[in-house]
């Protein structure tokens, strides 16, 4: 009675949060506090497939879904990014019976990296996604070690790994495991010998902290590595990225099956292989996956384009204080060979911790706008002059920087003549604050 009880007050409050457009959490934490364990109380699919990590954990459980839905499977997923134990609570129960039997074939979980460990600490994945560990919202998850210590105590016996190999610190959580599944690239066109980052979280082994070497790097500290003092390095990857070609949009997976990018990044290619690698896990046919993700655009609204004026572009939606979301973007608009204007709002750090700290600016790579692909940089908002002062620190010429406090005045500055296309990469709290001054399209 208890269960029927539960589940059926957390599809009320759902069913009213979803008329207003809230309650993904609420219901979750409702009914947490009528049954503190009903998590383990549900009966569950044969397929439990969580994923977490740093970055994109959102657009890799979109993919999945989508990939796994084309292909005639059920699949219950949290579609909002809800992914504390309350949001996925609220996702278990929405979709049980009222005898407490999730109906779907597949269950998938996102879940934030910091507290994952509550969430299975009831429900045991079958199959776990790591993508990354990153600088990531310092004020809130502090080093990526720590990170590293909080997700570790998440993880089953008898879950499988499913590890970006890419990744030395994700790596470790398979170290001397063998139910592990890797995925990764391998060397790319656009890799380089030497590190061009900001910052180097690659320097130092994370198994015995000695110095550790890169033959390639992908980007940032992602990429092939190896210590010679511990003997710790990449692992032979399962499912790989053969190659890529950014320029003209596709990538190769094992050698064999090209998929066509609606977005032109190194970030989104590891999303697709994650989501490749599931789908292939669960019994769906490499062609089939590749056919169902060829341009797929993303549906979260991470990626917008949009009309200002005469003038199009795009909206990158990155994540709040992190660094490597914010070079991610950058390096799409770098890259961009009829030539741009790039945008960059900071009127709100956090949505979350309100002490307008900065110094993740620092971290982000802004040297990558100094491409001759780059015209006019405008920046905006709350913080312009902390981004004004980050950017005499590059070596972009004065003349091309444009500071608007005001983020109206900024969008009339660039609604201009002029024919260059738009890049304006700002954070979620952020975007809508641009979009209601464009065209969506």
């Amino acid at each position: 009675m208890k269960v029927f009880i539960t589940i059926l007050v957390c599809k009320l409050l759902r069913f009213v949060g979803k008329l207003i457009g809230k309650g993904s959490s609420f219901p979750g934490q409702i009914a947490l506090k009528l049954c503190p364990d009903i998590l383990s109380r549900v009966t569950l699919p044969e397929y439990i497939i969580a994923v977490t990590g740093s970055n994109g954990k959102t657009s890799t459980v979109e993919m999945i879904a989508h990939i796994l839905s084309k292909n005639g499977k059920s699949v219950s997923w949290n579609r909002e990014g809800s992914n504390q134990i309350e949001g996925v609570t609220t996702l278990v129960l929405s979709n049980a019976t009222m005898g407490g039997k999730v109906k779907s074939d597949i269950l998938l979980i996102e879940s934030d990296e910091r507290f994952a460990r509550y969430t299975f600490k009831y429900i045991k994945p079958t199959h776990y996604v790591i993508t990354n560990l990153y600088r990531d919202q310092l004020t809130r998850n502090g080093h990526p070690e720590w990170v590293f210590d909080a997700l570790k105590d998440s993880i089953c016996d008898g879950t499988q790994l499913i590890l970006n190999a890419d990744d030395p610190l994700v790596s470790l959580f398979g170290k001397d495991k063998e139910d592990v599944i890797w995925f990764g690239a391998d060397k790319l066109s656009s890799d380089t010998e030497t590190l061009e980052s900001a910052y180097n979280d690659g320097a130092y082994c994370p198994a015995c902290r000695k110095p550790m070497t890169y033959s390639t790097y992908h980007y940032n500290h992602i990429g092939h590595y190896n210590c010679t003092s511990c003997g710790y390095k990449r692992h032979d990857t399962d499912y790989t990225i053969t190659s890529v070609d950014l320029d003209g949009g596709e990538m190769m997976i094992d050698s064999k099956y090209r998929i066509t990018l609606a977005l032109k990044s190194l970030y989104n290619i590891y999303n697709i292989l994650s989501a490749y690698t599931v789908a292939r896990i669960v019994g769906i046919d490499g062609a089939e996956i590749a056919s169902d993700m060829n341009d797929y655009v993303l549906k979260n609204g991470r990626v917008i384009t949009f009309e200002l004026g005469r003038r199009r572009g795009t909206l990158l939606t990155s994540k709040h204080e992190n660094s490597i979301s914010y070079d991610q973007s950058l390096r799409v608009a770098s890259a961009y060979k009829e030539g741009c204007d790039v945008m960059i709002i900071v009127d709100a750090v956090s949505r979350k911790y309100f002490t307008s700290d900065v110094s993740w600016l620092w971290d982000i790579d802004f040297d990558m706008l100094k491409s001759e692909n780059v015209g006019e940089i405008v920046l905006a908002g709350k913080y312009v002059n902390d981004l004004a002062l980050r950017f005499e620190y590059t070596d972009i010429p004065a003349e091309k920087i444009r500071c608007f406090e005001d983020i109206n005045e900024a969008v009339n500055y660039l609604d201009s003549d002029r024919k260059e296309y738009i890049y304006a990469i700002t954070c979620f709290s952020d975007k809508g604050k641009f979009l209601a001054r464009v065209k969506g399209e």
